[in-house]
Order: structure tokens, then C-alpha cells, then sequence
């Protein structure tokens, strides 16, 4: 028994040998099995896993690992297995079949390798090949990413994009093209891998890139209210030029003016935004969307005192707020910001009374039911004064889903199932149902 246990003893020791010393043999053919795998992927698919269980026997050897032939053999295969599962799990979902990605790294992986291959080259040719399978596995890793971001995984999301920028930089050092050559889909791909990473749990790499899209004036909100968030608590002032930057270019973007809001809110400095609201409307009185935007404020503070119970304050802001909305409305009867933000005034102040009335909800008492129905009845009384203002809303922009959404459940409240169908339809339709 000992004898037999040294026997494979041996046998190991000298496969392993074997293995170091052969290599380039074993190389050769991983080569050959890719190179037909290459000639008909559907027929030679399994050259594939073949030339996978090769590459991974080659660099059990030493010199293997020093070896940049090795490297780019590595990093072809794992493209190809990156292009494989894609275009499979491609034409699964077009039959409506969902289907995970057996190896999610083979992108990063190959890219890897790829890098490892160029810093050993020692020929122009090895360097050429690495570089060029570079230039592929973008495309891979691209993929890759967005897959991840469609199903809200951010984290995969950001790491395959970022790769990608990775190879856009290793390409642009050898001198080669890049698919971010192009300017417009550059900025594209750096605003997605810094929304991933933003999501995610990479928001310093992601602000790094928020950066660099600010400098080039990149058109999405996002940029600017995360560069803002993250700048607020250190440098308000700062922050505030971004914010500025952002509103510039993006003037009809409410996010922003709720991250301002919100902030202003946080350090309890709002007045600071009416007044800079006011002197706005004093320099520029015929600028509607200040009147909105100052119209907003207050809605947002009457909506903070509301759900604190300060019913007086907040019904005093819902004043000014219905006001400058109202003001807004004398300067152009068309403003559906206006018209809008009027009924979601009432809307909102019907929807804040709910919790209450569900609280009620259980209370059989004649005491409890009187009072469930005086609010109930109060309730009603705004979703009733919200409706107008919905319905010329509609008629300015038939296409707000937001304006539909009120409608039918409005229409819904009051009992006409026959009208809140009609903008479920409508709804729907909007949202290519």
C-alpha cells in the first residue's frame, strides 16, 4: 500500500515536471483548439471549454506566468467565452427565457491577461495581439455592464464599465482606437459607470468621473446633484456653483431644485432660497419658471409641516405656494408647471390625510365614525378642487403620465370606474404597455 501510495507520488511529481517543461507544446495546442473554434462556433463550441481546461493546465508552469504568448492565449479565450454567453443569453431572452452569465469575470479576466501580456512583451507582434484583443474585449465588457445595470446590479455594472475604461486607456497608450474615440459615446459611458458606481457602493470612483463630466458640460442632472451632495457639508459654497452650473444647464430639471431644497432644509437656511427666489423675480419678472420654482418651495415646506402635524404653518405655505403659482398663471395662462403644481397642491393635501384615515379605519365607535367621516368627507373635498386643475393640465400636455396617474385616482375615489379606466388606458399607452 505504501509502495502504490509513492508510485502516484511520483507519477504527480512527474506530470507537474512535465507540465513546466512542455508548455509551449500545450500552448501551441490551446492554440490550435481556439483557432477551430474560431472556424465554426456552433459546431466547435465544446473547442472552447477544451482550450479553457488547456489554458489552465499551462499555467500550472512557472515559466508559463513570464510567458506574454501565454497571456494573450488567456485573454482570447476569455473573450471568447465573454461573446459566447452574451450572444447566448441574447437570444434566450428574445424567446423570453432569463439566463444568468456562467462566467461574469470573463471580460475582466481576459482584460487582465491582456495587460499582463503587454508589460512582458518583448516583441511588436505580441504587443499587436494583445492590443487588439484590447480593442475587442471592450466591446465584451461594455456589453457585460449593461447587463448588470439592467437588472439594478451596480456593483457589476461599475466594475465591467470601469474595465472598459481601463482598455480605452491601455489603447490610447499603444496608440491605438478606442470605441470612446468618439465624444459623445465616451461621455456616455462615463456617465453610466459613475451612475453604477453612484448606486452602488463605489461613490468616490464614481465622483471622480461626475467630475470630468462637469468639465464637459455633460447634460444629466445626476452629475451635479451627486457632485453637489458630496460637496455640500464640506464647501457650501462650492457646492452651490455646481448646483448653479447644473440649473444653467438644465434649467427645466426639477431634481436639482429639490437637492437645493433639501439642503437648505437639512442646515434649516431655506429662507436663504426664497430670498434668492424673490430677488430672482424682482430682476426678472417675467420669468415664469421662477415663480414655479419659488411656488415649489413652499409646497415642499407646507408638505414638511403637514407631516409634522404643524397644520397652521403648513396651510400658510400652501397659500404662498398656490400663490406664486397663481402669479405665474397671470404671466402666461398656459403654464402647465403652474396648472400642474396647482392641482398637486390639493392632491397632495387629500393624500397627507390617508394615514389618518386609516387609522380611524378600525374605530366602530359613534365617536370614531363621525370623526372618520368629517375626514373622509374633507379628504374627498380636495381630491374634488384637485381635479380641475388635472384635467386643464391634460389639455395642455396630454402626454404627462404623472397628470394621468392623478386623474384616474381621482376618478377612482369617487366611485366612476368608467373614467378612471379610461386613463389607465391612457396610461398604458404612455407607458408602452
Amino acid at each position: 500500500m505504501k509502495q502504490f501510495f509513492l508510485s502516484t507520488i511520483l507519477l504527480f511529481v512527474a506530470f507537474s515536471t512535465l507540465s513546466a517543461q512542455e508548455y509551449k507544446k500545450q500552448l501551441k495546442s490551446a492554440n490550435k483548439t481556439l483557432s477551430k473554434y474560431y472556424l465554426d462556433h456552433v459546431a466547435n463550441n465544446a473547442e472552447l471549454t477544451t482550450a479553457l481546461a488547456s489554458i489552465d493546465a499551462i499555467f500550472a508552469a512557472d515559466d508559463a506566468k513570464a510567458d506574454p504568448e501565454a497571456w494573450i492565449t488567456k485573454g482570447q479565450i476569455f473573450n471568447e467565452i465573454a461573446k459566447s454567453e452574451m450572444n447566448k443569453k441574447v437570444l434566450e431572452e428574445q424567446l423570453g427565457n432569463k439566463m444568468e452569465l456562467n462566467t461574469p469575470n470573463a471580460g475582466m479576466i481576459a482584460l487582465e491577461a491582456f495587460e499582463k501580456a503587454i508589460s512582458m512583451a518583448v516583441k511588436k507582434s505580441q504587443t499587436a495581439d494583445a492590443l487588439s484583443g484590447v480593442r475587442e474585449n471592450e466591446d465584451f465588457l461594455n456589453n457585460i455592464g449593461i447587463t448588470y445595470f439592467q437588472v439594478n446590479d451596480y456593483n457589476n455594472a461599475f466594475k465591467n464599465f470601469n474595465a472598459a475604461i481601463k482598455g480605452h486607456d491601455m489603447l490610447k497608450a499603444g496608440k491605438q482606437t478606442s470605441r470612446l474615440d468618439d465624444v459623445t459615446i465616451k461621455n456616455d459611458h462615463f456617465f453610466y459607470t459613475a451612475a453604477a458606481g453612484y448606486l452602488g457602493d463605489y461613490k468616490t470612483e464614481a465622483n471622480v468621473l461626475f467630475e470630468k463630466l462637469s468639465a464637459a458640460n455633460y447634460p444629466q442632472a445626476l452629475v451635479y446633484e451627486a457632485l453637489f451632495t458630496a460637496t455640500a457639508e464640506k464647501d457650501e459654497a462650492k457646492a452651490m456653483e455646481i448646483l448653479e452650473k447644473g440649473r444653467k444647464l438644465l434649467p427645466d430639471d426639477n431634481s436639482l431644485l429639490f437637492a437645493e431644497i433639501n439642503h437648505y432644509l437639512k442646515v434649516g437656511k431655506l429662507n436663504i432660497l426664497t430670498d434668492k427666489l424673490k430677488a430672482a423675480i424682482a430682476k426678472e419678472p417675467n420669468n415664469i419658471s421662477v415663480y414655479t420654482t419659488l411656488g415649489n418651495v413652499y409646497d415642499q415646506l407646507n408638505q414638511k409641516e403637514r407631516g409634522e402635524g404643524n397644520m397652521a404653518k403648513a396651510d400658510e405655505y400652501f397659500g404662498l405656494a398656490y400663490d406664486y403659482y397663481k402669479q405665474a398663471l397671470e404671466k402666461d395662462p398656459k403654464s402647465f408647471d403652474a396648472v400642474y403644481s396647482q392641482g398637486a397642491l390639493y392632491y397632495n393635501k387629500a393624500a397627507s390625510m390617508t394615514s389618518k384615515l386609516n387609522e380611524l379605519g378600525n374605530d366602530y365607535s359613534s365617536a370614531g365614525t363621525k370623526k372618520y367621516n368629517a375626514i373622509k368627507a374633507e379628504m374627498d373635498g380636495y381630491f374634488k378642487e384637485a381635479l380641475p386643475y388635472f384635467l386643464k393640465a391634460e389639455g395642455l400636455n396630454p402626454k404627462d403620465l404623472n397628470t394621468m396617474i392623478a386623474l384616474k385616482e381621482i376618478y377612482a375615489r369617487e366611485g366612476n370606474l368608467e373614467k378612471s379606466g379610461e386613463y389607465k388606458g391612457k396610461i398604458d399607452a404612455l407607458s408602452g404597455n
